[in-house]
């Protein structure tokens, strides 16, 4: 059993956790990730290490509330437990030779690029990070991001706050204004991710992608998170979950994507209905 060290709501749909694994938290680098079960019924939710605390031995996860297995989660207070938390998996992030990077990240994927940035900042890179939101009700991790940033641009769809438009418009402006980034990495919605690879496609500089598709057993063995990646399968867990975004097939991703949106649907409405009748 994990303990919940910290929960800190930071905004309506988002939560981060701190949980006690030392294990885990001795090991864990920058892009790495967990996967946990809320109680031993629970489904096998994999999650991003946002960060961690050595000394402490906690690991911090930071999930959106969007389904059946994350509203459970998320009914968890500090001072529970967590019945399983499995990890480091993955491969870390490649931070050899960048010396100057642009970290774009948007919505809940700002709290996997979160730990990157600040890997690169400790690493003495020139970090460039660029966070978008739908809103800014929805904005998360700004004076993080502010911290271990040497520029940050805020974008939010609506201007409520910061600048208004993509993430994309600014990266563009940054690289039609000189900047020679060794490297452009991409942390959050596919669609998002692949305009910022069309992006930086013309003019050929480096750009990574993180990919989450749906994972079970986080070994390889299942191969429910297997993309197309330079024209061969690759299987996120394991392979990943960063990628050549010049190579990454981001439709066939997409397509895959959507195939359990019914099925996410049922699972939120199952549990809004159980915990309606806890209430009663």
């Amino acid at each position: 059993m994990y303990k919940i060290v910290n929960k800190k709501v930071l905004n309506p749909t988002v939560t981060l956790m701190d949980v006690y694994a030392p294990l885990v938290a001795k090991k864990a680098q920058a892009g790495q990730f967990i996967i946990l079960r809320a109680d031993d019924d629970g489904e096998r939710i994999p999650l991003t290490v946002a960060g961690c605390d050595r000394e402490k031995g906690t690991v911090q996860i930071i999930f959106q509330v969007v389904g059946g297995a994350t509203m459970l989660l998320n009914r968890k207070e500090e001072g529970e437990y967590i019945s399983d938390f499995v990890g480091p998996l993955g491969c870390p992030t490649r931070t050899d030779g960048i010396k100057k990077v642009c970290i774009v990240g948007g919505g809940v994927g700002c709290a996997i690029a979160l730990p990157v940035a600040r890997k690169f900042k400790e690493l003495g890179a020139t970090v460039h990070s660029v966070i978008g939101f739908r809103n800014r009700d929805l904005l998360i991790l700004e004076e993080e991001f502010a911290a271990c940033s040497d520029k940050l641009t805020v974008m939010t769809d609506d201007g409520s706050y910061g600048r208004q438009g993509v993430v994309t418009l600014p990266l563009k402006e940054a690289i039609e204004g000189g900047e020679n980034y060794d490297e452009v990495i991409a942390i959050g919605p596919l669609p998002m991710m692949k305009f910022v690879v069309a992006t930086t496609r013309p003019y050929n500089i480096p750009t990574t992608v993180s990919m989450n598709p749906i994972m079970i057993d986080g070994t390889g063995m299942c191969g429910g998170c297997r993309l197309t990646v330079g024209g061969k399968t690759r299987f996120a867990c394991v392979d990943g979950p960063d990628f050549n975004g010049f190579e990454v097939d981001f439709d066939e991703a997409m397509a895959r994507s959507s195939m359990y949106a019914e099925f996410e649907r049922a699972e939120r409405e199952k549990a809004c209905n159980l915990f309606k009748k806890e209430a009663e």
